[in-house]
Parts: structure tokens; C-alpha cells; sequence
């Protein structure tokens, strides 16, 4: 049970990764230090970045609930 938790953490670890880097930058931070800030903000959210908000979300949850549960298979045993 701990190694399939441990292969869930760590390919949810790599997915979360990737899709926080496709995420597009909204001005300011480190982005801006790149070009990010250069681009005009358009009024609203494109059904592409509400999908990809979501998978990320969805990616997040399992990332902290294997989080958890290993942490309590690491207690228990």
C-alpha cells in the first residue's frame, strides 16, 4: 500500500508540476521578470484555463490526500 501511495505522490508530484508551468502569468512575481508582464490582460478566463484551473485542482487534492495517507501509513507502521 505505502509503494502505490509513494507512485501516486510522486506522478501527481511531476503532473501538479507541469500544469502549474502552463498556467499563464497574471503580471507581477517572477514572471513579469521574463516577458510574462508585457502581455495585455483580457477580460476574462478562456475555457482552456478554466479546464486547465480545475485539473490542477483536481491534481492538488490527490497530491495532499497521498500526502496524508502516507504520512499515516508512516505513523501506524
Amino acid at each position: 500500500m505505502k509503494l502505490a501511495l509513494d507512485i501516486v505522490l510522486i506522478a501527481s508530484s511531476v503532473v501538479l508540476v507541469l500544469l502549474i508551468l502552463l498556467h499563464r502569468g497574471r503580471g507581477g512575481g517572477l514572471s513579469s521578470l521574463f516577458g510574462g508582464g508585457v502581455q495585455s490582460s483580457l477580460s476574462g478566463s478562456s475555457v482552456a484555463e478554466k479546464n486547465l484551473d480545475r485539473m490542477t485542482l483536481f491534481t492538488a487534492a490527490i497530491w495532499v490526500i497521498s500526502i496524508v495517507g502516507t504520512g499515516v501509513l508512516i505513523k501506524l507502521g
